[in-house]
């Protein structure tokens, strides 16, 4: 009976903690496994910009008309929808 409570604190923590941002980390990679030229992505760093190349660890974004910098493929935070497109 004293291994109860300490049980049930490891269930709350797993179920409060563990298992959400498991599940966020999961999404993410799925997100950067799925990038293709032409999408509208925001760096965590916050620029946005246009994928105008990929390979595996990098991404080429076009940031404005002929400027393009290059980042690293987790350091994309979203990609944005066609309507949310910022020019």
């Amino acid at each position: 009976m004293a291994f109860l409570p300490l049980i049930i604190m490891v269930a709350i923590f797993y179920f409060l903690l563990i298992r959400p941002q498991q599940k966020k980390q999961k999404e993410h990679k799925n997100m950067l496994d799925n990038l293709q030229r032409g999408d509208t992505v925001v760096t965590q760093g916050g620029l946005h910009g246009r994928i105008t190349g990929l390979t595996d660890t990098t991404c080429t974004l076009e940031i404005a008309d002929k400027i393009r910098v290059k980042v690293q493929r987790g350091y994309i935070a979203a990609v944005l929808s066609k309507g949310e497109a910022v020019e």
